[in-house]
């Protein structure tokens, strides 16, 4: 019998009440039905409410089974994180122990990328509009591996600890080359970058050598666009010049890398390596 039927039944007024109150077969398929969800893990609360609905009964239960599986999906990733933190400190040193169970400690089960989000935002120029804001955490901000090593839980919580630590001197080191740019500018300054970024990737992934092509044409196109002038050669070695000066968060990107790559996998390209690809082509083609 399907659930809207054995619903229905349990539900029927006259009849099928008196059969209910004496023990009779809906009451037993509404006892088996309870049983069966019961056995699932949903909740007493969550049960009644699907059986007492008097609209879409099917309807209620699946909106009950999804918000159950959301529940177990946060439990599970919660598991998968304790368990590989459980075994990083199984197989450490006894001496470097006390530092990873102090930095595994201040990242929360599962983790949350939040305070990484928060140190970009501190970061970008003030009035960006919020697609671009949104458009850049997505690719700055890794999301937590859904089943990590122990080296993976390693590298996020030291991103955390790296990006909730005080910030030397007043301010968050963004590149000259950004400051200088308006809210407008700045927009297009980095979907451009994200642009050049992906190509670079692309020459990354090959094991290409820095060197001219799409890649560093955008990517110096990207900083005439957002500033309105042209490209030139004085222009692309004063900017070689000023990248190469400008603060870097080197530390960052290769945490990140650790965190996006897999037990014996090759590294992925962040925002971060395809930059010094891009720059070290830059430089190399001024200098040339």
């Amino acid at each position: 019998m399907g659930y809207e039927a054995a619903r229905q039944r349990s539900q029927g007024g006259g009849a099928a009440s008196q059969s209910t109150a004496s023990g009779g077969p809906e009451a037993l398929d509404r006892l088996r039905l309870v049983r069966s969800l019961r056995s699932l893990g949903l909740a007493v609360p969550e049960i009644r409410r699907a059986l007492d609905e008097r609209g879409d009964a099917d309807r209620a239960l699946e909106d009950a089974v999804a918000g159950h599986l959301r529940t177990l999906g946060s439990q599970l990733a919660a598991l998968r994180w304790r368990d590989a933190a459980l075994r990083l400190v199984q197989e450490s040193p006894p001496h470097e122990r006390p530092d990873q169970l102090r930095l595994i400690g201040t990242v929360t089960v599962p983790p949350s990328t939040a305070p990484l989000a928060r140190f970009w935002r501190a970061w970008l120029p003030p009035r960006l509009p919020s697609r671009s804001v949104t458009a850049f955490l997505a690719a700055t901000v890794p999301a937590p591996p859904d089943d990590p090593t122990p080296a993976q839980v390693l590298a996020f919580a030291r991103l955390n600890a790296l990006t909730t630590a005080p910030c030397p001197g007043s301010a968050r080191p963004q590149p000259e080359a950004h400051r200088a740019a308006d809210a407008r500018g700045a927009a297009v300054l980095y979907a451009a970058l994200a642009e050049a970024y992906d190509l670079a990737a692309v020459d990354l992934r090959r094991d290409q050598a820095p060197g001219p092509g799409e890649a560093l044409d955008c990517f110096v196109a990207a900083y005439t666009s957002a500033y309105g002038t042209r490209d030139t050669p004085g222009f692309r070695r004063l900017l070689a010049r000023q990248l190469t000066a400008d603060p870097r968060l080197d530390r960052y990107w290769d945490l990140v890398t650790e965190v996006i790559t897999p037990a014996g996998g090759r590294p992925e390209p962040t925002p971060g390596s395809a930059h010094d690809w891009l720059l070290t082509a830059l430089t190399d083609q001024t200098a040339a």
